[in-house]
Parts: structure tokens; sequence; C-alpha cells
């Protein structure tokens, strides 16, 4: 019987675990406790790094809550990305013609080639006002993880 320590998260470990973020109130974000474990490579953006940053250097086995804030997380929130578009520029760039409301998200195509999204405050004939700020900006979080496996 060897007495190797447990095997330590790397930068591209694959891992199964159990993890749960929570905002600053407690209320589950996501989570997978409960649930069959998450198994992810790291550096392959399927957690945000932000995220994945906390794990580095956890041993297997270990299980422990940290508390993020808004800027550690997805970042304050930017009054500048509050913005009009037209209603053109929606109906090029996302569903022509959807009936959208107020608080959904919309899905729109990036100049370049990738894709944002917005969620949308208010609806006119011409424009809509739409919040491109990460849902969770600006809110303190807490990233529980319980390491189930590093490989």
């Amino acid at each position: 019987m060897s007495n190797a320590s447990p095997a330590v998260v790397t930068e591209s470990a694959y891992l199964t675990l159990h993890y749960r973020l929570a905002g600053a109130d407690g209320t589950d974000i996501v989570t997978t406790f409960g649930t069959n474990p998450a198994t992810l490579m790291l550096g392959q953006g399927q957690l945000a790094p932000f995220l994945e940053e906390r794990l580095l250097g956890m041993a297997e086995g270990e299980h422990k809550t940290f508390t993020l804030t808004a800027a550690e997380g997805f970042g304050d929130r930017n009054p500048e990305l509050i913005q009009w578009v037209s209603k053109a520029t929606l109906d090029e760039n996302s569903v022509p013609d959807a009936d959208y409301k107020a608080g959904d998200l919309v899905d729109f195509a990036a100049p370049g080639g990738g894709r944002f999204a917005g969620m949308l405050h208010e609806m006119r004939d011409d424009a809509a006002l739409f919040d491109f700020n990460h849902p969770l900006a600006g809110q303190d979080l807490h990233f529980e993880v319980k390491l189930i496996s590093v490989l």
C-alpha cells in the first residue's frame, strides 16, 4: 500500500465533481449536488475561467466553498452595455419578426462571427433597449465544489 498523496487539479486536469453556483442570497443558479456529478476537462471553456482558477491545486476528495465578489465573478455591471438597438438591426441579427417581450434573453450574431446575448428591457416600434451585461454581472457568488476524482 503506497502513501501517495491524492491527485491535485492542474490546468489540463480531467475532473469528476459536484459543483454549485449560488447568488449572494444562497439561491442556486446551477447545481449538480443531488444529481449526477459533472465530468469536465479544464481549459475547454466548460466552466468560466474564474471558476476553473478556484479548482487549481484542490486535492481529490476535497470539499470547499468559495465566495466571489462581483468583480471576481462576472464583473461589475457596466451602464455602457445598456443600449438601444434599431428594429432593422434586431431583425437582421436575431430571429426576424420574433415576438420578443421584456425580460427575454435574445441571442445576436456578433460582428466578426461570434454570438452574444442581451436582456430585453423595452421594445418600441423602431428600436429595442437591451442590457448586454452578463445576467450575473454585479452579483456576489458562492461556488461550492466537491472534487470526486482527478485524472
